[in-house]
Parts: C-alpha cells; structure tokens; sequence
C-alpha cells in the first residue's frame, strides 16, 4: 500500500465516507424527488400598498418578509410610490433591495408599471415614455428581467380613511378620450408601446403587456397590438379575471392560443379557511387557468394580487390583518389548485384533446 493512504486514520476515512455518502444520497434525492417543473406563485406587492385596506404601506423589505413567510417563490414590485417608483430608487438602493430578497430565498422577478400611452396630450404621453425609460433602468438595478406593461392605466384615487376609488380616474379618461375615436387612441398605444420596447431591449428586459382595458377589452386585443408593435421583447401578461365574457372552456382556449407568448400570470381572490378547507369567493376561471397554463408548459409566475374595493367592517375598510390572511391563504390555494389539476392530467390524459376538440 502506498504511503500517502498509510497516513488515513480512521477518523478521516469516516469522515470521508461519511462526506462521500452524503454526495451520493444527495443525488440520488434530487433524482428522485426532483419537482415537477411549472407555474411559480408569486406576491405583487399592490397588494400592501394600502391602497385598498386601511392603515400604511409596507416597505418592499416587510413585503418580502410576508412573501417568505406565507410560502410564496417570489415578488414583483409595483413601479410606483411608496414601494418602485424610480424616483426613489438609485442603483445602491435597487442592489440593496436585490441583496436582502436573495438573503430571504425570495426572487425579484418583476417590476409592474402605471403606464398611459393613451392620452390626446403629447405632453402627457411623453411623461409616460419618460417614466418608463426610468422605470427599465430601476429594473436593470434590480436585476429583473421582466416588466409588465399596459397600454393605459388610468390610475386610482387612494382615500384619507382608507381605501380607493377608481371612478375618478376613470372618469377623467374618458372626459379626455371622448373626442378621439378608438382607432387613434389605439395608435397612440401602439407607437408608446414600440418606442418603449427598444428602452426595454438596450437592458435585456421583456415587456408583458397585461390584458387589461380601458384600450385593451380581451386577450386578443393584446395580440393584435404585439403583432402591430413587432418587436420581439414585447410579450403577454394574461390575467382570466379580466375576461368578464369567458367561460372556464374559454380560458382554456386563450391559454393555448396565446402559447408560449404568454410570460406573466395574474391572479386573485378573496378567502375564507373552514375546518382547515380553503374557500374561495370565485373560483370558476382560476382551474382552468391553471390546468391551460400546465398544458402549454409555462414555468413563469402567477403573480397574487388583492387589488379591488374590499369589505367594510363596522363602517370601516378592512385593515392590513385582512390582506395577511389572503395573502397567505392565497399562495396555500394556488399550490392546491396546481397539485389537483397536475392529478386530473394524470389521470385523465385524453381531457386535454377532449376539451379543445
């Protein structure tokens, strides 16, 4: 025997087998257990925003501590104030952000911005260009590669006791749009919509454009506009919950025909826990959505998002111990849905021919 394996105690070969057994189980459990790929769950941080309960904003650090401590993959920032608007986030601060996220274990893996390419203003629709040059280098910081984008948002008119109204804004758009037809409106879209696209690709970054109205009404609306922008950064951000129209067959069907176009998932809801059971206040579209998203093999994120007017308790909004238990019940119920409908493919593997025809 040489002399160097002479030199081996038996406290080091021990450790050495020990060491090289741990490599082997290792392997042979991420062989065997190894996840099934798909759909990640994720927080949009509108959510804590106090936009819609009543009391303050969380910072985006406390945002991700839920994230974490609700069970969720990652979070997506909304690109305006308190939580991502550029104006308030230097290079330092954005890597201090990406820093402490990877510190929880939780991904950055969105920015979301309020864009109006809409308006009749040149002024406005510049401000809007403006803000999204600055909203993709605030991204570029962070090191996400994805925006979500919309062709006009309104806005949303936030309340002093809590809460938010969308009426006022809404209204205003129209007020503003009511001498210019569609067509034109959507022209205007169409040309913010290019010239942003080629801010995004100088970083690298996808833009997702939402299916949200008032100029998109439908996922095909979003496909006519990516086909007439042409710029290959410029993707989908399909939310069901917005196609007030459709059946739970119907979003099957959107789900294949926007394909692997489609980058970014929102979804939401509100929930109840009964003897340990999850209810959900509407469910009709969120299990197709999931079984459509399996179907085309997406292995983006559904993003969560509680953003509509929530109930009054005692004549007041909810606070922000409402949004925790959602959010946390949300990201439980997302998870049940993919399991359950991961089963029903398992067993049933003719369904997906059978509901598409």
């Amino acid at each position: 025997m040489p002399q160097e394996y002479k030199r081996i105690n038996r406290r080091d070969f021990t450790r050495a087998a020990a060491a090289a057994a741990g490599v082997l189980g290792a392997r042979q459990l991420s062989a065997a257990e190894k996840p099934e790929a798909g759909p990640k769950i994720g927080l949009y941080s509108i959510t804590y925003l106090a936009v819609w309960y009543r009391g303050d904003a969380l910072t985006l650090e406390q945002v991700i501590d839920r994230a974490k401590k609700f069970g969720y993959d990652g979070v997506e920032v909304d690109g305006k104030r308190p939580h991502g608007d550029p104006l308030d986030m230097p290079a330092w601060k954005c890597r201090d952000l990406r820093r402490y996220a990877e510190s929880q274990g939780i991904d950055l893996y969105a920015v979301a911005a309020n864009n109006d390419f809409s308006s009749p203003v040149p002024e406005h629709r510049e401000a809007a260009i403006l803000y999204m040059r600055e909203l993709l280098r605030m991204t570029a910081d962070m090191q996400i590669k994805l925006v979500r984008v919309f062709c006009a948002w309104p806005g949303v008119t936030t309340l002093p006791d809590g809460g938010g109204r969308y009426d006022v804004a809404r209204n205003i758009w129209a007020a503003a749009h009511q001498d210019f037809s569609d067509e034109r409106t959507w022209d205007w879209c169409r040309e913010g919509l290019k010239e942003v696209s080629r801010y995004a690709a100088d970083h690298d970054i996808t833009l997702a454009l939402q299916n949200h109205p008032p100029v998109i009404h439908g996922y095909r609306d979003v496909l006519r506009m990516i086909k007439e922008v042409a710029a290959p950064n410029l993707k989908v951000c399909f939310d069901a919950r917005l196609e007030h129209e459709m059946k739970p067959e119907d979003v099957l069907r959107a789900t294949h025909e926007i394909g692997a176009l489609q980058v970014l998932n929102h979804f939401g809801n509100e929930y109840d826990e009964v003897n340990g059971q999850i209810v959900r206040k509407n469910e009709e579209l969120a299990a197709p959505q999931v079984g459509g998203l399996l179907d085309i093999g997406y292995q983006g994120y559904m993003g969560f998002e509680l953003c509509h007017t929530l109930p009054l308790v005692g004549g007041h909004t909810v606070g922000i111990e409402f949004v925790d238990k959602n959010a946390r019940l949300a990201a439980k119920s997302m998870r049940e849905l993919v399991a359950e409908s991961r089963k029903k493919r398992a067993e049933q593997p003719g369904s997906r021919t059978a509901i598409l025809g």
